[in-house]
């Protein structure tokens, strides 16, 4: 009674009272209907007693080490199995995915990679020049890297921003020029293969780390490729197995459909059994793929595809890194079982230019 009346006797005493009480209350139907916390005056019993960390109060946050941002849907290609189409048509303006990319190496990132759709097609390559020079030359990134279909590159771009990239990845799924118009990897009758051993040799000359991804599906699972990666003599060449992404390449609202592309697990291996002699081959099955990737879309959104979908976190530009992060179902421990983190920058590279 002593303390009810002492209580009651003082009002800034009653209000701390009556303010610790509806913390009590509204932590606990928080935890029953998930609706957000409010209360920021007094830290309720409650939530002093649950030792799980909020994802979204920074601790235990996922360091960004290695992003990809796919800043572009569009492309010029048509690839059958392609997993980020072109569902819109955005780009942020250059100052605003710049302030993005600043944010990233503030949390920890220590490589870029650019990709879209096509990165080259926006500004027929200005655009990812002059955010490829901001990463190296201003933010100071160990690894600036690209992925792209080589169709839109011309030796002026690497004049201009080669200095800055560490590596580019080109995508090429054959080495037959039938295949890869089936694949839809080709616009129209133009030599793929052409333009991918002319990049190479610029890569050469401009000194930047050469890399080809390939996705191995119904369409080349059969196919010896060994001849040619050994001539082209890439640092990396990553090897994936076709992957479905609800809304992407597989279901109702997919532009792309790629069952037809799928292949088995007992297949892959097949393929890397075919291929084990060639030492800078890194595969990458659908367990290892689908969740190992931190993914930024258009908007600065990171993808969860834990649901064999990309469900996109806000943005980075509106809540933060350490915020939009943890809604990324970025799996760490495959990311470093798969090899995501290598020797990234040319600097550290023993190549012969």
């Amino acid at each position: 009674m002593g303390l009810l009346s002492a209580v009651i006797a003082s009002p800034k005493m009653l209000l701390h009272f009556i303010s610790t009480i509806y913390c009590i209350f509204e932590s606990f139907f928080s935890r029953i209907h998930h609706w957000p916390t409010a209360c920021k005056g007094a830290r309720s019993v409650l939530a002093a007693a649950d030792s799980k960390p909020n994802p979204a109060d920074g601790r235990d946050a996922t360091i960004p080490t290695s992003v990809n941002y796919h800043f572009t849907r569009k492309c010029n290609y048509k690839c059958g199995f392609c997993f980020h189409t072109a569902k819109t048509s955005f780009v942020l303006p250059l100052e605003e995915a710049k302030k993005g990319l600043k944010l990233l190496k503030q949390s920890g990132m220590e490589k870029i990679n650019f990709s879209g759709g096509e990165p080259f097609l926006h500004d027929r390559g200005e655009f990812l020049g002059k955010m490829v020079r901001f990463c190296k030359q201003d933010l100071q990134l160990p690894s600036v890297s690209i992925v792209s279909n080589g169709s839109m590159i011309k030796e002026k771009w690497f004049q201009r921003y080669g200095n800055f990239l560490d590596i580019l990845a080109i995508s090429c799924d054959s080495f037959d020029e039938e295949t890869n118009q089936l694949i839809g990897r080709a616009q129209g009758r133009k030599s793929h293969l052409d333009n991918l051993y002319k990049i190479r040799n610029w890569c050469q000359q401009y000194k930047v780390a050469f890399k080809i991804n390939s996705v191995i599906n119904t369409f080349n699972i059969d196919e010896d490729m060994t001849e040619h990666i050994i001539q082209l003599d890439p640092v990396r060449w990553k090897v994936f197995q076709c992957l479905l992404i609800d809304g992407e390449n597989a279901g109702e609202s997919a532009l792309r459909e790629a069952e037809r592309f799928v292949i088995s697990d007992q297949q892959f291996q097949e393929f890397l059994d075919r291929h084990s002699s060639i030492s800078c081959l890194v595969p990458e099955s659908n367990e290892k793929m689908r969740n190992s990737y931190l993914i930024l879309d258009e908007y600065m959104r990171f993808l969860d595809c834990r649901a064999g979908r990309k469900d996109p976190s806000k943005s980075i530009l509106d809540v933060g890194v350490k915020e939009a992060i943890c809604f990324s179902g970025f799996d760490e421990k495959m990311f470093l079982k798969r090899g995501g983190k290598y020797v990234w920058s040319k600097a550290d590279m023993t190549l012969e230019w």
